[in-house]
């Protein structure tokens, strides 16, 4: 996306006069603009640790604060604090392992950090919070390819070495004010929209949820007769509906387990599904490995159409998440932390809403083996999940009822889902823009663009 600076659009004007930067990232720049090497504006700072610091740390949405008032996942966590250097508010932070996925930015906070990160400090006067969103910038956006030893990832370092030898721009320290507060009042206000589309997104799921729970456990009759369905926590059902555990109406087929010693013996190669391969409601078939096993051992773990695939653990919110087999690769077998459930007089569609349903869903959570922020449900346990069952007509009819309702939800989430790129890419394009002189903001004043 790029912001546009034509005449016919008033809401952001270019500066007048432009010169030829020389930088293939920077291009055309403001002509009163400056380049000086990154070093000769900020030096790499190591403090000591004082006493009772708190852990700094550089997330990769550009946040740089104390850790107790973030999240813990999303950075490199550190066992002991060896080689912690101390941190002041303002000094602007660079993670080595991360700082290509956005992990760069102006810390808020005093406290230490992990060797991990370089601490900068200003040697000459400039506006840090502008350099914060310029460097940042550089580091997430195709700009500085050199830097990136092969695809960016979270392996690629982003050494403070090769930092210190870039050319940044360097506008009037009143511009990197105004560029930093334009953008600190144009990112919040684009930030908002995310995360208003983010709660929409998040409603929409439980709404999903309800629909299915409802749909599965209540029908489709609102005046139906009901009856005590024998559960405690499923309540009343149809009169008509029977309730009957999974291992009367399915088998449920183990897969192979991986390691065994195939040495001087006769093998084949075959596509073998693994958890990954297994998502909530769909297959991930991107990435399937194959499995060396001896022949005699095909049947025995052989996928066939219609089986409904779930997994052993993983996260709580996950537990018995599965999809249907339909084919899509033959032969395939399955890892022994994925099962293969083989319904005998339902249809796999049946079996897999039903375990999708809040009920459902709550049996695994009661019954599964808890370890930190993991689960696991067994074979046994999953044979004695209770499953609803109506009569087959209001089956199909439930199910084309669902379908057509989630079909809705799902169009919904996929727009919102858009709308939240199409804003990343704006407030990308915006940031570009300003950082490098694209647009002209001296001029802003808040509340300006609040009506466009």
């Amino acid at each position: 996306m790029k912001i546009d600076t034509s005449s016919s659009n008033n809401r952001y004007q270019s500066y007048s006069d432009y010169k030829d930067s020389g930088i293939g990232w920077l291009g055309k720049m403001p002509i009163h603009w400056q380049l000086v090497r990154s070093r000769y504006i900020f030096t790499r700072k190591q403090r000591p640790v004082r006493k009772n610091d708190g852990v700094v740390t550089a997330f990769r949405d550009g946040q740089v604060t104390l850790r107790v008032n973030r999240r813990v996942d999303g950075f490199t966590e550190s066992i002991k604090e060896i080689g912690y250097q101390g941190v002041r508010k303002g000094d602007l932070l660079i993670h080595a392992m991360d700082g290509f996925a956005g992990a760069i930015g102006v810390s808020d906070s005093d406290g230490k950090c992990s060797p991990v990160c370089s601490v900068c400090v200003a040697r000459i006067k400039i506006h840090m919070p502008y350099y914060g969103y310029l460097v940042r910038q550089l580091a997430v956006t195709d700009f500085i390819t050199s830097l990136a030893k092969g695809i960016r990832e979270r392996s690629t370092e982003f050494r403070y070495s090769e930092f210190s030898n870039l050319e940044l721009a360097v506008p009037t320290i009143s511009e990197q004010e105004k560029i930093a507060e334009f953008l600190d009042h144009e990112t919040a206000k684009i930030d908002t929209l995310i995360e208003k589309q983010q709660q929409l997104i998040k409603l929409l799921k439980e709404k999903r949820q309800a629909v299915i729970s409802h749909a599965v456990t209540k029908g489709l009759n609102p005046d139906a007769p009901m009856k005590d369905s024998g559960v405690e926590w499923l309540g009343e059902v149809p009169e008509h509906w029977t309730v009957r555990r999974l291992k009367h109406t399915a088998t449920l087929q183990s897969g192979i387990p991986k390691g065994k010693d195939l040495s001087d013996k006769v093998a084949i190669e075959v596509p073998m599904l693994r958890v990954a391969n297994v998502q909530d409601g769909y297959l991930k078939l991107d990435d399937v490995h194959n499995l060396k096993i001896e022949p005699s051992d095909l049947d025995r773990y052989l996928l066939k159409t219609g089986d409904v695939l779930m997994n052993e653990g993983g996260d709580n919110d996950k537990l018995g998440r599965g999809a249907i087999w339909r084919g899509e690769i033959s032969p395939c077998i399955h890892q022994n932390h994925v099962f293969a459930i083989r319904p005998r007089d339902i249809e796999p569609e049946w079996l897999t809403i039903n375990t999708r349903s809040e009920y459902a869903k709550f049996y695994f959570y009661t019954v599964a083996k808890q370890s930190t922020n993991l689960a696991s449900i067994s074979s046994s346990n999953i044979k004695e999940t209770p499953l609803v069952i109506p009569p087959k007509d209001e089956r199909i009819a439930i199910l084309d009822h669902l379908r057509e309702q989630l079909d809705k939800l799902d169009r919904v989430q996929e727009f919102s889902v858009k709308q939240i790129e199409l804003l990343q890419e704006r407030r990308t394009a915006l940031i570009s823009a300003a950082v490098t002189g694209k647009i002209d903001v001296r001029n802003f004043k808040v509340g300006d663009t609040d009506a466009a």
